[in-house]
Order: C-alpha cells, then sequence, then structure tokens
C-alpha cells in the first residue's frame, strides 16, 4: 500500500509563513512601517561594529580635524635676535608678521569644510551599503534554509516512492521503466539536496562577512508581509536630492568652487610686517620694515585655470549621477511593484491551490486512481513551485532593498540616525 503525503500541505504553508517575522507597527517619518525591532537591533550592532563604516567614521573625524586645522591662523609670528661685534656693537631684536591681507584663511577653511561634508556623505554611503548588504545576506539565508528544508522533504518523498517501487518492480507491478523514473527521480533528489545545502552555506558566508561572530541561530528573521510605499515617498526630487551619493557629488562640486576661490587669493600676496628695536653702540635703533613678494616669475594662473576645470568635471559628475539616481529610483519602484503584485497574487491563489492539489494528488494515489509515474511526475512539478515561490520572495525582498537605497529610505526604515 502506498504511503499518503500527509505533511506535504504543512511544508507548502510552514515554508512561506513565519508567524514570528511580523512588521513591525510604528511609522516612519517618511511614512514608512519600521522593521521588526529585531532586525533593527541586530542591524544596528553589525553595522556599527563593522570595520568598513568604522574606517569612513575614522575618515570622516579627520576630515573634522582639518577643517578645525584650516580654520587657525595662516602665518605665526617670528622673532629674531642679532648680535655684531665691530667697530660698533649692535644688538638688535627683530619681530615679524605676515598678514593674510588676502583672506586666504578664511577660503582654506570653507574649502576644508567642504571637504569634511563629502566625507560625512561618503560615510552614511558606507554605512548604507553594509546595511543593504547585510539585508541581502539574511534575504538569501533565510530562502536557502527553506530552500533546503524543501530539498530535505522532496528527497526524503523520493525516497519514499523508490523504496515503493522497489517492491512492486520486484512484485512484478512496475515496469523496469517505472523503476528506473523511480530509481533517478531518488537520485535527483539527493542531488537537488547537497546543491541546496551548498547554496545554503555559501549565503550564511554572505553574512559572516559582515558579523562572523554570530551563529546563524541568533540571525533575525526578515518578515513576509511586505511593506507598501507610501504616498509621501511620490517626490522624487527631494529623495535623490537627500541620497548620500547625490549629496557627495553636490559637495564635490562645492570643494571645487571654494577651490577656486582659494586658488584665486592665493595669487594675491601677503605683506610681512617686520619691528627692529636694539643698539647700535650709544644710539638706540628703532625701524620697521615692510616686505611684499612680487609675483613676477609666477603669476600662478595655470593653478586657477586647473581648479576651474576641477569645478566643471564636478558638475558634469554631479548631473551623471543626479540622472542615474532618477532612473534607478523609477526602475526600482517598478520593479518592487511588480514583484509585490506577483507576490500577493501567490498568496491569494497560487499558494492555497498547491495545498488543494496535493490533497488530490494524495486522494487520488491512494485510490489507485493515479499510476506512481504520474503521481511522482505531479508532485515534482508541485515541490518545483514551491521552490518558484521562494525564488519569487528573495527577488521582492531585493527589490525592496533596491527601493530603499535608491530612495534613500534605509535609515527611516531601521531606524539608523545620522553621522554619529
Amino acid at each position: 500500500m502506498q504511503k499518503p503525503v500527509y505533511w506535504l500541505p504543512l511544508v507548502m504553508g510552514g515554508l512561506l509563513f513565519n508567524p514570528h517575522a511580523a512588521l513591525g507597527d510604528e511609522p516612519t517619518a517618511a511614512g514608512l512601517t519600521r522593521a521588526d525591532p529585531a532586525l533593527i537591533q541586530f542591524v544596528q550592532a553589525v553595522v556599527e561594529a563593522n570595520p568598513r563604516v568604522q574606517a569612513a567614521r575614522a575618515a570622516l573625524e579627520a576630515s573634522a580635524a582639518l577643517r578645525d586645522a584650516a580654520s587657525r591662523p595662516l602665518y605665526n609670528p617670528q622673532f629674531s635676535l642679532d648680535a655684531e661685534n665691530g667697530d660698533l656693537s649692535t644688538r638688535a631684536i627683530e619681530i615679524s608678521q605676515t598678514l593674510d591681507w588676502a583672506g586666504k584663511r578664511k577660503a582654506r577653511t570653507a574649502v576644508a569644510e567642504s571637504d569634511r561634508l563629502v566625507m560625512e556623505a561618503e560615510y552614511l554611503a558606507a554605512r548604507q551599503s553594509v546595511t543593504v548588504n547585510l539585508l541581502d545576506g539574511l534575504a538569501q539565508h533565510q530562502t536557502g534554509l527553506e530552500r533546503e528544508r524543501l530539498a530535505e522533504a522532496r528527497r526524503s518523498l523520493m525516497q519514499d516512492f523508490a523504496t515503493l517501487a522497489k517492491r512492486r518492480f520486484e512484485a512484478g507491478d512496475l515496469n523496469q521503466v517505472e523503476f528506473s523514473l523511480a530509481t533517478l527521480a531518488s537520485t535527483d533528489a539527493r542531488i537537488q539536496k547537497a546543491t541546496a545545502s551548498a547554496a545554503l552555506a555559501e549565503a550564511r558566508q554572505a553574512v559572516r562577512n559582515l558579523t562572523p561572530r554570530s551563529t546563524p541561530e541568533r540571525w533575525p528573521t526578515l518578515p513576509t508581509q511586505m511593506p507598501e510605499r507610501q504616498a509621501r515617498a511620490s517626490d522624487p526630487q527631494s529623495l535623490v536630492l537627500a541620497l548620500p551619493e547625490v549629496l557627495a557629488a553636490r559637495r564635490q562640486i562645492d570643494a571645487a568652487r571654494t577651490t577656486v576661490t582659494l586658488r584665486e587669493r592665493e595669487r594675491r600676496p601677503d605683506p610681512t610686517i617686520s619691528l627692529v628695536g636694539g643698539r647700535e653702540g650709544r644710539d638706540d635703533l628703532i625701524g620697521i620694515n615692510v616686505s611684499v613678494p612680487l609675483f613676477v616669475r609666477n603669476r600662478f594662473n595655470s593653478e586657477v585655470a586647473a581648479a576651474m576645470a576641477e569645478r566643471r568635471q564636478a558638475q558634469q559628475i554631479a548631473d551623471d549621477v543626479m540622472q542615474h539616481a532618477h532612473a534607478r529610483l523609477t526602475s526600482a519602484a517598478e520593479r518592487y511593484e511588480l514583484s509585490r503584485r506577483a507576490w500577493g497574487e501567490w498568496q491569494q491563489t497560487g499558494q492555497a491551490s498547491l495545498a488543494r492539489q496535493t490533497e488530490q494528488l494524495r486522494k487520488l494515489w491512494q485510490a489507485g486512481e493515479l499510476s506512481t509515474a504520474d503521481h511522482l511526475v505531479q508532485l515534482r512539478q508541485t515541490l518545483d513551485v514551491q521552490e518558484s515561490a521562494l525564488d519569487l520572495r528573495q527577488a521582492l525582498w531585493r527589490a525592496w532593498f533596491e527601493w530603499l537605497v535608491a530612495s534613500g529610505q534605509v535609515d527611516a526604515w531601521l531606524g539608523l540616525g545620522g553621522p554619529r
């Protein structure tokens, strides 16, 4: 007597629904429903401890220190002592100070502040990149784990069929072709199980690359109920302008513009004023000296021209980044809506139909109205549909992460703050 497959509908539902992976209820400032608190805490801890993020934060701190250094006075006073013995003994003390007549200090500070803002944007971009890589790794791991479970269910089912086919073949109820088909199906199922296990190990490596000391048992799960894009996200211009890569490109323009100002001011000579006091023999010496460098042999025109060319280059790069950001936002929104609609249709009709199909196959098999070979083929198709559903869910998550990146809503969804 053939074995009824009572467990298959349970596998179908259990792989695609996790009651402990619901979305959080707290809305963000951008109108998004915030992610699950466990996921938020895990991502925050991993991102803050990530070496790439810490390196970007150190670079940001260095740029702030350089900004403070640039804001200090450009020239220090000079002190000199002169003593000469001859017909008349001379003793003199001189104090000189070069004046920042052209305002180079202010221009240098502006350049350093622009560089600091660029590093701040790059720090945000690095943190966002690590965050999305971690989320994508978690999605791969969750899908790989469920795909391995499905592969194990397939292997167990096909092994049962192979065992049953062997007994029937030995009893003369099955021919050689049907027996070989069942044996090949069992072998194929074992191969798919091994492949799924290897894919799961690779998915785990993607997460371990970012958090090597944590174990898979402590990794949070991603929700199956996908969030909606809110109406607040309908202003693409404001979203694009706030993206880290766009901010970095626009701040590069500001840095190039302030560099032009600095180079122009560096063409202006700064005078040096010296005060001298002392004695020459029995006479007192008091003097004042003013010296001005003459920029005759080199007027520094080439430095100004180079700075202007770099400003034009920064402007063109920023325009290109803006164009790509707009296109990416539009495409990401379209992909997410298409994937979300397909996933919703699967949850409403496909998943229920699959469970009913499994139950009908079981009844037909028990009644002897369906041959072993036909039952095997249809069960394989049923399992293949289940695996396709897992691929669809992973694609949906990737589309969601892509939209979060394209719209700059990663930090809003996860409750991550600005630079710290």
